[in-house]
Order: C-alpha cells, then structure tokens, then sequence
C-alpha cells in the first residue's frame, strides 16, 4: 500500500481530475438557458413557453429516471469507466445538439444528454467520498462543486456566444462536445477506483437486504430525500428560467441577461461551497450533526433571497437576491453527499444519490413546465417565489430531524 501522505495526495488528485467534467456538465446543460432566444428564433417548430419548458423537462426526467441505475452500476462496477464513458457521450450528444433544426430533434438531444448524464455525479461524488474521509469530504465535495458553478458561469456568458455573427448557439454546442470527447480517455487513464477493505459479517447480512431495501426502509435516509427534493424546484427554476425572467423584467439583452442571471448567483454558490465546506469540516470536531447545521444555514438564506427575488423592483435589487440565494445554495450543495455517506453504506451512495437525483430532478422537470405554464397565465412572478420560499422553511424543519451516525476518520 503506498504511504499516506501518497494516498492523500491521490485523493484532493482525483477532485482536480473531476473538476473540469463537473464544469462540462453543467456548462453543457446551462448554455441552453442563455441561448434560449436564438435558439427559438432558428428553430421555428418551438412554438411557446410551455414548449420550452418541456425541452428543459426532457432532460430532467430521463436524467431522474436514469440516476439510480447509473449509481447502481457505479457502486457495482468501476466508477472510473462510469465517469469516463458518461462524459463521452453525453460530449458527442452536446456535439449533436449543434445540429439540430427541429423542435423534435431538440427535445430527443436533451433526452439522450439526460441519460448519459446521468451516470456522472452519483458515481463522482461517490469516488470522491472513498478517497476522502471526516476531516476533508464536505470540503473535497465542495471543491468539486466549484467546478460546476463554474461551469454555469461560463453557460452565463453563452448569450453573447449566441448573438455573435462569428460563432452562434450552434458553435458553442459543438466547441463544449468535442472538448469533453477529447478529455474523456485521458480521464480515463489517469483515475483509479479505491481498494475496499474485505467484507465483514455486517456486509455480507447488508448484501442480503438489497441496496433498494436498505435505503427505503431507512427513516434517515427518506428525510434526505425530501430535505434534497424540496429546495432543488426553486433552484432549477432559478437556473433555468432567470435569463429569461430578467431579460423581459428589465428589458435587457440576451447576454446582459444570461450574465446577470447566472455569473452573480454562481460566484456566490462558489464562494458559499468553499465556506459550507470548511465550516462543517471544522464542526463535525464537535458535533456528528456539523453538515447538518450547515445545510441548514444554508437553507435558513434561501428564506430573503427567494422573496427578495419575487419582489425585486430593480436589476441590482434581483443581483443582490441571487447573491444570497447562491450563498445559500453553496452551503447545501457541498454537504448533501457528505450527510448521506453517514447514513448509508459505502456500498450504497451511489445509488442513493442517484435515488435522489430520481425524485428531485423529476420534480425539478415538473416545476420548469408548472413554471412556463404559470408565465403563460401571468401568474405573478412575487406569488411563485413566495411559494418557494415557504418550501424552504419547511426545509429547515426536515434536515434536523435526520440522525446521523459518527463518522470515521480517515486511516
């Protein structure tokens, strides 16, 4: 076995090796938000918002459906050629999205990305959480998810890409599907699927029970899934729909909208991850409920930003909202994987994560189509979010119900 501090080099290794994937990963799927208006001026066949919507839908719900499967596979098999094989595909998918010219054709390139995204972050996340353990996972897991804020800043910028005369939306799909083509196989190459210590009679009586089993019939883990569906509609509404919401609340251009909508909001999550990270890492010396208290502080932040976002009578008054919902949304996300790694298995965080993924971003697609529908009524935009932030105070109440094992440190 190499020496420790080999191994811990290794693993913040592999976070760095998986940080430009989780940037493609979301880079792929938020430029569609911020192209939005070229997209539907070339392809005649979208026909409405309701239309749209069901484009941002398809993703979600293959996406959902598929996740378990992919979390499956990933604590079955090896989470290397998982990782590597999914960002493959879903790359050569993003690639023929660019050529698209149908409504039709759109809607079946979403799906197909949604099934081989799929199979990315249950089996990342997973890799990540065996190779680091109490001291370092939030932050490890956040540092990763910097790589998707990341991803959707740059998305951000896509409006401007898209009104180019030089480049256009159908440039920027094929530029982002080739790259990830190409980084696939050095990825590949480069990462290692961790050594598990053998079985012991607890495994062997946990394999008996099915991984399925197991997680449903766990009263902590049930709360996980709601504590991470809840929140999550407010948030794919705001990464899907904010670009469009500010463009014609303000009446801005498409890139100034984009930019608006994503930069700000992302740069806060970033910040918010690297933060939440650190802060549970630091409380979990004290406390086995450390990610849990600040999950919740980051939930407690969703409360302003979503009212501040219905309500906002100005650009900068909506920039200063998504700020703080970014903030928040940064402590979440970086402690989700973490928390379920204290009340599940090894064995099973993949597919727990992917059973997560199945209920939230089911109801994530759902909510983009509930919210273009509502546009179309003229529901107020000060309602919804009111809506939404009511979610998240009953957010708060479900994650400190959860009971947490003690957590291990790292040998």
């Amino acid at each position: 076995m190499p020496p420790l501090p080999t191994l811990a080099r290794y693993a913040w290794y592999v976070v760095a090796l998986l940080f430009p994937v989780a940037l493609l990963n979301y880079l792929d799927r938020q430029m569609l938000a911020t192209m939005k208006a070229s997209m539907v001026a070339d392809i005649p066949s979208i026909a409405n918002r309701a239309d749209w919507g069901l484009i941002l839908g398809s993703f979600k719900w293959t996406y959902a459906i598929l996740s378990p499967f992919g979390g499956y596979i990933a604590d079955r098999f090896s989470k290397r050629w998982v990782i590597g094989g999914s960002l493959f595909v879903w790359s050569a998918v993003t690639w023929w999205t660019g050529h698209v010219t149908t409504f039709n054709e759109l809607l079946a390139a979403r799906a197909l990305m949604g099934i081989s995204e799929a199979f990315y972050i249950p089996a990342a996340l997973a890799l990540i959480s065996e190779y680091h353990f109490g001291e370092t996972r939030s932050r490890a897991v956040g540092l990763h998810q910097t790589g998707i804020y990341c991803g959707q800043i740059l998305g951000g910028f896509a409006g401007y890409v898209a009104d180019s005369p030089d480049h256009g939306w159908r440039w920027m799909f094929s530029t982002c599907g080739m790259i990830g083509v190409i980084y696939a196989l050095p990825l590949i190459a480069a990462l290692r699927d961790p050594v598990r210590p053998a079985p012991t009679a607890a495994d062997t009586a946990a394999a008996k029970t099915g991984v399925v089993r197991g997680l449903l019939t766990n009263r902590n883990f049930l709360l996980l899934v709601a504590y991470f569906t809840l929140p999550a509609i407010a948030g794919w509404v705001v990464r899907d729909w904010m670009p469009e919401i500010l463009r014609e609340k303000f009446s801005l251009g498409q890139g100034k909208a984009g930019v608006s909508a994503i930069l700000f909001v992302q740069l806060a999550s970033l910040a918010g991850a690297l933060l939440g990270g650190a802060l549970a890492d630091r409380w979990m010396k004290r406390t086995n409920r450390g990610r849990i208290y600040a999950s919740a502080i980051g939930m407690a932040l969703f409360l302003p930003a979503l009212f501040g976002v219905g309500n906002a009578p100005t650009l900068t008054f909506a920039i200063v909202g998504l700020i703080i919902f970014g903030l928040g949304w940064g402590f979440f996300d970086c402690n989700n994987m973490p928390i379920l790694c204290q009340i599940a298995r090894p064995e099973w965080r993949a597919t727990g994560y992917g059973i997560m993924n199945l209920v939230s971003i089911s109801c994530g697609g759902f909510g983009d189509w509930a919210f273009g529908a509502l546009r179309d009524r003229h529901v107020p935009l000060n309602l919804i979010f009111g809506v939404f932030a009511g979610v998240a105070l009953l957010s708060i109440f479900i994650v400190l119900l959860i009971k947490p094992a003690e957590e291990k440190s790292s040998a």
